[in-house]
């Protein structure tokens, strides 16, 4: 049974840094495009980051580049999101999310698993 677990969320202040980290199980990881997506209090699960299954190009949200950078470990079954210099509006749930021979769609809807989400909560 597919699983994927978030886990690295928790309140920080303006300016700090988290690292979100998902563990992934159940399924054959490496064949898996990766993705973080996030939902804000009141507003729809939008894209983060993600990256397709055979590597290459990483993609992200123009409004996380350069502050957020993405990366997995196929050997570990892990994917990570580094988080730099958050601001209030990076407050949301944040999930990461799993496609099958994906190549890192922005689309939530590619996505065949998904994690439970881990609550990341910033300051002013």
């Amino acid at each position: 049974q597919a699983q994927l677990v978030e886990s690295g969320g928790g309140l920080v202040q303006a300016g700090d840094s988290l690292r979100l980290s998902c563990a992934a199980s159940g399924f054959t990881f490496s064949t898996y495009a990766m993705a973080w997506f996030r939902q804000p209090p009141g507003k729809e699960r939008e894209f983060v980051a993600a990256a397709g299954w055979i590597g290459g190009n990483t993609y992200y949200a123009d409004s996380v580049k350069g502050r957020f950078t993405y990366s997995r470990d196929n050997a570990k079954n892990m994917v990570y999101l580094q988080m730099n210099n958050l601001s209030p509006e990076d407050t949301a749930v944040y999930y990461c999310a799993a496609d099958d021979y994906g190549l890192g769609s922005t689309l939530r809807e590619k996505y065949d698993y998904w994690g439970q989400g881990t609550q990341v909560t910033v300051s002013s």
